[in-house]
């Protein structure tokens, strides 16, 4: 990518506002050029207005209002159509807690102009290099298995299936039907996984240093976990089935 290539960080946001200050400072000290769209499901601490009024002053933040809270996967569909409206070259997502790095987002755009010119490119926690802090061994185990699962059902060899900090080219998800995605959480990114590589394209993944948030709670549900385990299982079967009929 060059320093003309167009980049749109999608940031969705619920009850945020200590954290999406620190998270805007981070992003564009390590990728100034980036704009922000801070996609916030109604939050009632005053994230929107405090990222509005970041927005006032810095013509790269944008500010997406959402009456209420319909999950992640709705809040990165709303900015993917935003983005692509607009003409942005690169899509990416990422997490307003600062668990992703903005500082590896540089290395993760360049990457989609690497070898096999990937449409997506993940910030990996399971690849050699990448890693997890804070995070009790329990977390860090479901989440070892669930990607394992996901790999051995799914067929695919994706590490990091699961994970919420991508570089997608804009090209890519042009292609892909939006619609069509009623996924949440966890599911969504297992969802546009398959949807990528369904559509031709290929992944690269960045090892990454996950940090737990310091501020505010995790989204993170038993639920979501729930529908991401049903899903993959469904998915599986379906898939192979598919291969079956060929």
């Amino acid at each position: 990518m060059t320093d003309s290539t167009r980049t749109l960080v999608m940031i969705p946001t619920y009850q945020e506002r200590e954290n999406i200050g620190l998270i805007l400072d981070r992003l564009h000290a390590a990728f100034p050029q980036a704009h922000a769209l801070v996609v916030d499901d109604g939050s009632p601490d005053g994230t929107a207005d405090l990222a509005e009024q970041r927005a006032s002053v810095d013509p790269r933040v944008h500010v997406l209002r959402r009456t209420q809270k319909q999950g992640l996967g709705a809040a990165y569909i709303a900015a993917m159509r935003w983005g692509l409206e607009r003409g942005y070259d690169v899509l990416v997502e990422m997490d307003a807690d600062g668990s992703h790095p903005p500082e590896t987002l540089p290395a993760m755009v360049a990457a989609l102009d690497g070898p096999g010119r990937p449409g997506l490119v993940i910030g990996s926690r399971w690849v050699d290099g990448g890693s997890v802090v804070d995070w009790p061994k329990s977390r860090e185990a479901l989440s070892r298995a669930g990607n394992g699962y996901a790999r051995l059902a799914l067929g695919i060899s994706v590490h990091d299936a699961t994970a919420g900090f991508r570089a997608y080219r804009a090209e890519l998800l042009r292609r892909i039907p939006l619609d069509d995605i009623v996924s949440h959480g966890y599911c969504f990114q297992v969802d546009m996984t398959l949807r990528v590589l369904d559509a031709g394209a290929t992944i690269e993944e960045v090892p990454i240093q996950f940090r737990e948030r310091e501020y505010g709670e995790s989204k993170m549900s038993r639920s979501i976990v729930i529908e991401a385990m049903l899903k993959v299982t469904q998915w599986g079967f379906e898939r192979r089935i598919l291969r079956r009929s060929r």
